[in-house]
């Protein structure tokens, strides 16, 4: 048989025909998707913009609460975030916010990698991915600046502190309502001074950038255990609208580059606060002389924390508090001008502290009974912190006499804190 009666018989044979048309319909099948799928890269790619936020970037917890009031009124597949807030009254809600599932598309995809981790939080990595149609680009920096504001909404007029997590500042606990720099009752002219100093500093960043001075500010407050210095600068970022960034220099880990990295990328609108900075090293020998528990470990040291303040490296538009109880601990190189710029003594009650105290814990009284409770305190030649005296109110809440008549009692605290 020929090569043209084999064909022949073929062409003839059903199943052969069945199988061929077979053939050709996935070939079609195939060519088609192929070509949907270059189709849609080609449309992705010259139609559609998109947006990716990883979970590392500040705007991530932005965009989170912005799907949960726009995009999660469109979806029924959600995913819960529970979240709780303190009250005014001081007491803590706790409420359920719904966002947008893991891969469900709305406006935006959430996406999670299962096998890569945040190394700091521990959690999978995930990012948001915003998607649109055309060139809008504009479109995106207005969910941006919507989703900011909105965060900023929420935190207005509250006091929010952060805490160092590794190489970022992470918020720590619920925003707090700010407390009334009146509140703290320091000595005759000390808050009103360091409060126009920072008003001061400030509001003149192109005095300072006109004159080549580095635009940077640093405060030292020093005196005995419980007379307020924590308290005042919580009440002073309170009064100025500013976050507080807790440091412990002490930390296991705090190496030279975290630091400087850390108060590089601090929050904007913040103060960092370096509470008890004796307590890392007191001098420079001493500092030298450390013995790290393992080997290899990396330790803050005491020329690295100064050329983070005030070193060719260091960053300017901030502003560092510290406090101490032993000022005489500390090196001077480390309180000089330029890196301490103002210096206050916090110290124990005096006569006109006492007074002020009394009516602010007992303002229906009159300044006689101040003056009652102040010549009462003040009998003895030791001194009183102002935490004493607050926890002396807090025995006689509801009875400023009987606060006066038992102001013997502080005399047994004023010779502890001796």
């Amino acid at each position: 048989m020929g090569i043209p009666d084999l064909v022949s018989s073929l062409g003839d044979n059903p199943y052969f025909g069945a199988g061929f048309g077979l053939f050709g319909l996935g070939a079609g099948a195939a060519i088609l998707r192929k070509s949907f799928l270059i189709g849609t890269v080609l449309f992705r790619r010259h139609y559609m913009t998109t947006l990716e936020v990883p979970c590392r970037d500040k705007a991530y917890q932005w965009l989170l609460q912005w799907t949960t009031e726009i995009g999660a009124r469109k979806t029924q597949h959600l995913s819960v975030e529970t979240k709780f807030h303190q009250l005014d009254s001081g007491k803590v809600s706790t409420h359920h916010d719904f966002i947008p599932s893991v891969q469900n598309w709305i406006k935006v995809e959430r996406a999670r990698s299962q096998q890569t981790l945040d190394v700091h939080m521990g959690v999978p990595f995930e990012n948001v991915i915003f998607t649109a149609v055309g060139k809008r680009k504009l479109l995106f920096r207005e969910i941006l600046d919507e989703a900011r504001m909105l965060a900023m909404k929420q935190t207005e007029g509250k006091t929010i502190m952060y805490t160092a997590l590794g190489s970022e500042w992470r918020q720590f606990g619920h925003p707090r309502r700010p407390r009334a720099i009146s509140s703290v009752v320091l000595d005759n002219g000390i808050s009103d001074r360091i409060v126009a100093d920072v008003r001061e500093f400030m509001n003149t960043p192109e005095w300072y950038s006109n004159r080549g001075i580095p635009y940077r500010r640093g405060y030292l407050l020093h005196g005995p255990p419980g007379c307020g210095k924590s308290s005042f600068i919580t009440a002073l970022a309170g009064e100025l609208q500013l976050s507080i960034c807790v440091l412990n220099l002490s930390e296991r880990g705090l190496s030279d580059d975290r630091l400087n990295h850390l108060l590089a990328v601090a929050p904007e609108n913040s103060l960092i606060l370096l509470e008890d900075v004796d307590a890392a090293f007191s001098s420079r020998e001493e500092s030298l002389q450390v013995k790290t528990a393992y080997e290899g470990l990396s330790r803050l040291t005491f020329s690295g924390l100064l050329n983070c303040l005030d070193g060719v490296a260091s960053t300017e538009a901030r502003i560092v508090f510290m406090t101490t109880n032993y000022p005489e601990r500390l090196d001077p190189a480390l309180i000089r001008p330029g890196r301490i710029d103002l210096m206050e003594y916090i110290g124990y009650c005096k006569p006109s502290q006492l007074k002020n105290m009394f009516l602010n814990f007992y303002p229906q009284c009159s300044m006689e009974m101040a003056e009652t409770f102040s010549q009462a305190v003040d009998s003895t030649s030791y001194g009183i912190s102002p935490a004493a005296v607050q926890g002396h109110f807090m025995m006689h809440k509801d009875s400023p006499q009987s606060a006066i008549n038992d102001a013997k009692v502080l005399e047994t605290i004023r010779i502890e804190e001796k």
